[in-house]
């Protein structure tokens, strides 16, 4: 079943022996195309599902002879405005976009951004969003910090959405960076294997750590080694928040100009000089292959002309 066809429709299932014991929230995830198990377990939270007219929570086991029901509520408008922000679109069609963000410009609305954000900007630009987990906005599968320049893919609908964010968690969206960083590597290629946490000193921020971490690899090669600096490519294995920024430091080569994890010493910019220059994904819906690339903005291309000239 599409996910058009969910909303304000009671849908009811007949449970059978060949359910027994299915977790409710699989159950109603695996009826549907393009809606997540995560949107259906805030349905069942919020008493849109029912089972022999009575409410049950996510993980209550079916029985054979239960009867299911869902009463999903239509999509709600984000109380979001949208705003006439100009973007560098690279790719647009029907079911998802794919934008070259400009440094400085927040992604997600957030206290202190309410406004002037990617999703601000996006809420404008689409004509034609559709219900995404229920709610009216675009659908941001990934981010990258608001001082990092560089190409990001909004779902414009469900099923784009869920396609996207299951090739994030196979890890099969290709991600490249470029950054310029600090100091002679040692190596001309790498990996950096380390798991990235909250940092217990600064809740704000993020560190390698083992506590309370999450798996974290990412892979670069020196593509020009300069006196004091070096111009890198980095390739994201995993996710995590501030990852390259994190890792960066970790090994000893902050990214310069990053304001939280870098040096402020020798050449600096506004924000870190850091830039997300490729981006392929399988398109979810035609199954093409998609790969899209962005050169280096004007303000890194600054900084290398002057780590250049040293």
């Amino acid at each position: 079943m599409l996910f058009e066809d969910i909303y304000e429709n009671e849908l009811v299932w007949e449970g059978t022996s060949e359910l027994e014991g299915t977790r409710i929230d699989k159950f109603l995830s695996d009826q549907f195309e393009g809606i997540s198990r995560t949107q259906i377990q805030q349905w069942i939270k919020d008493g849109h599902v029912s089972v022999n007219s009575h409410s049950v929570k996510v993980n209550y086991k079916v029985q054979g002879k239960d009867q299911i029901k869902l009463l999903a509520p239509s999509p709600t408008e984000l109380e979001i405005k949208a705003e006439s922000i100009p973007l560098d679109v690279v790719y647009e069609d029907k079911h998802l976009i794919v934008v070259n963000k400009s440094r400085g410009m927040v992604v997600h609305p957030a206290p202190g951004n309410y406004s002037g954000t990617l999703v601000n900007a996006l809420l404008a630009h689409c004509k034609d969003l559709s219900g995404i987990n229920g709610v009216l906005r675009p659908g941001i599968v990934h981010r990258i910090d608001k001082n990092t320049s560089g190409l990001l893919v909004s779902a414009k609908d469900d099923a784009t959405h869920a396609g996207l964010s299951e090739q994030l968690k196979d890890h099969t969206v290709h991600r490249k960076y470029i950054a310029v960083v600090h100091g002679k590597l040692s190596h001309l290629q790498g990996t950096v294997d380390a798991p990235i946490g909250r940092d217990p000193k600064d809740r704000k921020c993020y560190t390698v750590t083992n506590k309370n971490s999450k798996r974290a690899v990412t892979h670069f090669v020196v593509l020009e080694q300069f006196k004091n600096y070096a111009l890198i490519e980095l390739r994201l294995e995993t996710g995590r928040t501030h990852q390259i920024r994190v890792h960066m430091k970790f090994i000893g080569h902050h990214i310069v100009g990053d304001p939280t994890y870098g040096r402020n010493k020798g050449i600096s910019m506004e924000g870190q000089a850091l830039h997300a220059a490729e981006l392929g994904f399988v398109h979810p819906i035609t199954g093409e292959q998609l790969m899209f690339t962005a050169p280096i903005p004007e303000d890194m291309s600054n900084v290398l002309d002057k780590v250049k000239s040293q």
